[in-house]
């Protein structure tokens, strides 16, 4: 006798019936069912920006299916095909991606947090053979050639991941658990690993151009040689100028602000490493000059910067709302993932009614959020702002190369 099939086809109509009870119930309508699509064909569907959370997807086909900015949070999706699915900016968080076969999927900008991606297998019962196991056309667990840019991935478990050549760029993966993850030939440009558990991970080929591996535990991982030279490790305890404290040095500019040149001593800074500040919130620096320097992570919100030379500097996940940047230089520098919120990014007046724009040519602003933030009449020729949050932004006579 024929096995009976495990994968059942579902037409529109159900799959949208499905929809319309799981929305009642997420809502605690009446009539209010959870969505359960288990072992049901959903291939090729489009399900972009449904709200799916909580809903049971065990074994399900989702290969090619598009769904980005659904919200997946808490959903099961334990043994899912997701091959070549469109995910961007989907909300996964707290998910059960155990054994889910993502290879090729699109995951760029999407929110992981938190979830399971660790390797698991379906096994079914069987009247001939007890228990058979649930197979993908690919190995479960499988993240080959996905993409993860600007993904989200804080906490993730991932240990025994199977993620060869697979795009991290700008991915969050702060604690995320990779032991025994194979990222052969991943690329993991700027992602940050802060805190991420890479025991025994093999990173063979892996580029980590710019990687933040502050506090990771990377000893026992298979790295190649050099590939470690541009990441960011952690800053010194205390950074020196001169035989001077660093922090000395920022106090000696305050007061050159603040008694506009009468006091202090305006600094001129390359290349330093301010993260032993801990936190420049609302300091009144305008007219720091201080290129290529990093500032990764640092609480910089309100701070005072216009005028202010920061071409080429490290300005990635900082809190920089409602900062003062008017007039400054941002070339070439770095601000993926940072909050800019409410950041005042216009023209500087200066003296005679002139004002100077504020110069963001070819800065990173990748998943940067720049909502209501002010960029009237800012330079941003050959900026990537790919995945940033504009909502509100006004952008009002900016240059670009549109």
């Amino acid at each position: 006798m024929a096995r009976p099939a495990l994968i059942k086809t579902l037409d529109i109509t159900s799959v949208r019936a499905s929809l319309e009870a799981h929305s009642r119930f997420l809502d605690g309508r009446s009539g209010g069912r959870r969505a359960n699509f288990s072992y049901a064909d959903l291939s090729n569907f489009d399900l972009s920006g449904v709200d799916l959370c909580d809903a049971e997807f065990t074994g399900a086909r989702l290969n090619g299916t598009i769904l980005s900015d659904a919200k997946l949070d808490r959903a099961v999706l334990f043994g899912v095909d997701l091959r070549d699915a469109d995910l961007r900016r989907c909300s996964l968080n707290r998910a059960d991606l155990r054994g889910a076969c993502l290879r090729g999927a699109n995951l760029a900008g999407a929110d992981l947090a938190g979830c399971d991606l660790r390797e698991g297998m379906i096994a079914l019962q069987d009247m001939t053979q007890g228990f058979r196991i649930l197979k993908h056309e690919k190995r479960a667990g499988e993240l080959d050639f996905a993409v993860l840019s600007g993904a989200n991935l804080q906490g993730a478990q991932m240990t025994g991941a199977q993620a060869c050549a697979t795009d991290f760029s700008d991915a969050d993966l702060s604690g995320a658990q990779l032991g025994g993850a194979r990222l052969c030939n991943a690329v993991m440009d700027g992602a940050n690993m802060t805190g991420a558990q890479l025991y025994q991970a093999d990173l063979t080929g892996a580029s980590m151009r710019g990687t933040v591996v502050v506090g990771a535990n990377i000893g026992d991982a298979t790295v190649d040689r050099g590939a470690l030279a541009e990441t960011l490790r952690a800053p010194p305890p205390i950074f020196y100028i001169d035989d001077q404290p660093l922090d000395e040095v920022l106090r000696a500019h305050e007061q050159w602000c603040v008694s506009h040149g009468g006091g202090g001593l305006a600094a001129r800074l390359s290349e330093v490493d301010f993260r032993p500040i801990r936190t420049l919130a609302e300091r009144r620096l305008t007219a720091l000059v201080a290129p290529n320097s990093v500032f990764f992570g640092l609480n910089m919100k309100a701070v005072q910067l216009q005028g202010s030379d920061l071409s080429g500097a490290d300005l990635r996940s900082t809190d920089l709302r409602g900062a003062d940047l008017r007039g400054a230089k941002l070339r070439d520098a770095q601000l993926n993932r940072a909050d800019l919120r409410g950041a005042r990014l216009g023209p500087l007046p200066i003296d005679g009614g002139r004002v100077v724009r504020t110069d963001l040519s070819r800065a990173v602003l990748r998943h940067a959020d720049l909502r209501a933030a002010d960029l009237r009449r800012s330079r941003l020729l050959g900026a990537d702002l790919g995945g940033a949050k504009l909502d509100g932004a006004d952008m009002d006579g900016a240059e670009t190369e549109v």
